[in-house]
C-alpha cells in the first residue's frame, strides 16, 4: 500500500536513519547511512564528529560532481505486515554553517540527536560542514497502517 503524506511527513521529522546514496564520478552508486533533520524546508545532514578515514568524504565530493540523491528509510522486522520504506529523491549541496538555513538545521540537529546537544559527539569535524538536500519527491510502501 501507499505510504500515506502524513505518514511520510512524520517519519522525515523522528526516523533517525536514513541511507544516502549518491553517485561516484564513474556512475556507481555508493550508498551510506546518515542522520539528518528536516528543517527550513529542506533535509539536512553533517559531517560530524564521528570517526572518519580521513579526507574529504566520497558522498561530498559526489554531490559536487552530481547533485541528484537518494534517501531510503526503512524498517524491518520478521513479522512482515510491520515493514515499510519510504524514498526521498533530492538536490543535494555541500554547504557551510553559513548558508541560508544552516543555523537551524544545526539547532534541529542537535534537538534531534541528544549525542549532539550533550556534545558527546561533535556536530561537526572540522569546518561546519552540512549536505543540504532539496526534497524533490517522496513516496514510500507499507504493509498496513502505521501507528
Amino acid at each position: 500500500m501507499e505510504l500515506e503524506r502524513d505518514a511520510i511527513e512524520r517519519l522525515l521529522d523522528d526516523w533517525p536513519v536514513a541511507r544516502l546514496s549518491t553517485v561516484s564520478p564513474s556512475g556507481a552508486p555508493e550508498a551510506v547511512p546518515v542522520v539528518f533533520a528536516r528543517s527550513g524546508g529542506a533535509l539536512w545532514s553533517p559531517i560530524d564528529g564521528k570517526p572518519k578515514r580521513g579526507g574529504e568524504l566520497a558522498r561530498l565530493r559526489n554531490v559536487r560532481a552530481e547533485p541528484r540523491v537518494c534517501l531510503l528509510l526503512d524498517h524491518y522486522e520478521d513479522d512482515w505486515s510491520l515493514l515499510w520504506w519510504l524514498r526521498v529523491d533530492g538536490r543535494a549541496s555541500v554547504v557551510g554553517l553559513d548558508a541560508a538555513g544552516a543555523a537551524g538545521a544545526a539547532a534541529a540537529l542537535r534537538a534531534k540527536y541528544p549525542r549532539y546537544a550533550e556534545g558527546v559527539t561533535a556536530l561537526f569535524s572540522g569546518p561546519p560542514t552540512l549536505l543540504r538536500i532539496e526534497v524533490v519527491r517522496a513516496f514510500g510502501w507499507r504493509a498496513r497502517v502505521l501507528g
